[in-house]
């Protein structure tokens, strides 16, 4: 798009935009009429399997309600076109406590509403989990959660889930962008903000999944033991306090400081608790509790982070992997049948797969990303779904919902700690006897910082070329998994794997041993990058 151009569609959003802030924002970056206002119009936000996330400010290149009316526009058109029931069913609306959530979210109301939806909108920020699980409670068409989940405190993010429970996957991704294409972001349709389409709902959804949650509990009568928790600045502090409440667990300690939802996320500078540092205030507030579980929901609270004590004196941050082993340890000792199923993700352990065939139980791997855990369950519906986790701190204990869950996992984790307690052993003896069973698996994780054209280059090279040998280990096997743009090498039992980010600028690398270190393979396959 020419300078002109670029010119002529930013006056044309200008006077189309409705919130005071953005259009002074764009109103400097005409006057200026430098790269930075073409960076924002060369193009537009591309909704896939991920919807929509980035950062805030004006033009097609961010989020903002032009963008969000667009994007709802589109949604309602698809479901319209696909389903003939739609228009009934409805489009249930959440949203969490970022900057403009509660904004992006009515104006999707009005857009679904003008459309001729009804658009249940809930009343108040909450967590992802509580809205992905009342989909299907209110046999909602689909559903919209306004949330940028971890990313940094400038972003936001609109996640679509459809009537199943379960996050988009192709080809309905691809079909709700190519409907979205066919609104101009500056000409949406809107209904009043009283249009009775518009159904503004109590507090009682919330309240039926925080009574779902005590379900999850596999042995109701073991006490709770000391537990710290952090909502990181989200929206899961007040939901899991009743949650644990309701699972007849007492209160954990709270981070006093990151307990109420703060958009600006004042004490972390990346609000993950997978991040280097996002933990310290929680792991602080364990040690002066004397607590044997420390555990941290990320903002929008469908991950869950963890701690525990170590034979020192110290903490120390569990993987997401070894989360993941103990929750699947406990609900595999806990249940029984052959028609069990488990599932998980390319990237994460295999010990999963070791668990689920000494057990005798089924088990799925899939694509990355906890869409196609979801996806997987609802494809199997001849199995008794138990468990589903992806190394990225997601993990889903439930038949419900469909998509990860950092609250009723919280809840079955201070069970696990509860059961480790009663049995008079800690969680990292937990751990080392499942590595005494299973094999002690070690994982590692790189990225390599890379432009997205030239990430899935750079990984389709190696594919089509792949080395002889990494770290002077022999190359014994190659697989490519199309659809996940996933690269898998074998040097003997350590695997490596290799794939674009779909979300971010980089390459992700994934290492796993049994009894040794994957790092200096790891390294070595990143530097041919």
């Amino acid at each position: 798009m020419g300078n002109d151009a670029v010119l002529d569609r930013a006056h044309v959003w200008l006077a189309a935009e409705p919130d005071t802030d953005v259009r002074a924002e764009l109103a400097e970056l005409i006057h200026a009429s430098g790269p930075e206002l073409a960076s924002r119009f060369n193009g537009r936000l591309q909704f896939g399997t991920a919807g929509l996330r980035a950062a805030m400010g004006a033009g097609p290149l961010r989020m903002n309600r032009l963008v969000v009316r667009q994007a709802a526009a589109g949604l309602a058109r698809y479901v319209l076109e696909t389903w003939p029931d739609a228009a009934d069913r409805g489009i249930i609306i959440g949203y969490d406590a970022r900057h403009k959530s509660r904004n992006f979210a009515l104006d999707t109301a009005r857009v679904v509403a003008a459309a001729g939806i009804r658009a249940l909108l809930f009343p108040s920020a909450l967590p992802t989990p509580v809205l992905a699980w009342n989909i299907t409670e209110f046999n909602a068409i689909a559903g919209v959660m306004v949330t940028a989940s971890h990313n940094p405190a400038a972003d936001n993010g609109y996640k679509v889930y459809l009537g199943d429970g379960a996050q988009i996957v192709p080809p309905h991704d691809a079909g709700i962008a190519a409907c979205i294409d066919k609104f101009d972001p500056c000409a949406v349709l809107l209904a009043d903000a009283d249009d009775p389409l518009i159904e503004h709902l109590d507090d009682s959804p919330s309240s039926r999944y925080v009574r779902s949650v005590r379900a999850v509990r596999l042995r109701p009568e073991l006490r709770g033991v000391t537990v710290a928790y952090s909502a990181m600045h989200g929206v899961g502090g007040a939901t899991l306090l009743q949650a644990f409440a309701a699972s007849q667990f007492s209160a954990p300690v709270v981070v006093e400081a990151q307990q109420q939802p703060d958009p600006n996320f004042r004490t972390v500078a990346f609000p993950n608790p997978e991040e280097p540092g996002a933990m310290d205030l929680l792991l602080d507030r364990a040690r002066e509790s004397g607590a044997l579980l420390a555990l941290a929901n990320d903002p929008d609270a469908d991950r869950l982070g963890a701690a525990i004590p170590t034979p020192d004196g110290g903490w120390r941050r569990l993987t997401g992997d070894e989360l993941g082993w103990l929750l699947a340890d406990h609900i595999l000792a806990h249940t029984a049948g052959d028609d069990r199923l488990v599932v998980t993700t390319l990237v994460s352990s295999s010990m999963l797969g070791r668990m689920a065939a000494d057990h005798g139980v089924h088990f799925k791997e899939t694509y990355t990303g906890f869409k196609w855990i979801g996806r997987t369950v609802l494809d199997h519906p001849e199995l008794r779904f138990v468990f589903g986790y992806e190394q990225a701190l997601g993990y889903l204990v439930a038949q419900q919902p469909m998509d990860k869950d950092g609250i009723s996992a919280a809840v079955l984790m201070a069970e696990v700690a509860a059961l480790a307690a009663f049995d008079g052993v800690s969680l990292q003896q937990r751990l080392d006897a499942l590595g005494a069973r299973y094999g002690h698996h070690i994982t590692a994780e790189q990225s390599v910082r890379l432009d997205p054209v030239v990430a899935a280059e750079r990984v389709a090279a190696l594919r089509d070329s792949p080395p002889a040998d990494v770290g002077g280990l022999l190359v014994t096997g190659v697989e490519w998994f199309d659809e996940a743009g996933l690269l898998r090498v074998w040097l003997g039992d350590i695997r490596l794997q290799v794939r674009p980010s779909g979300t971010e600028p980089k390459v992700k690398l994934y290492g796993e041993a049994i009894g040794r270190d994957p790092e200096p393979y790891l390294s070595a396959l990143a530097s041919s990058l």
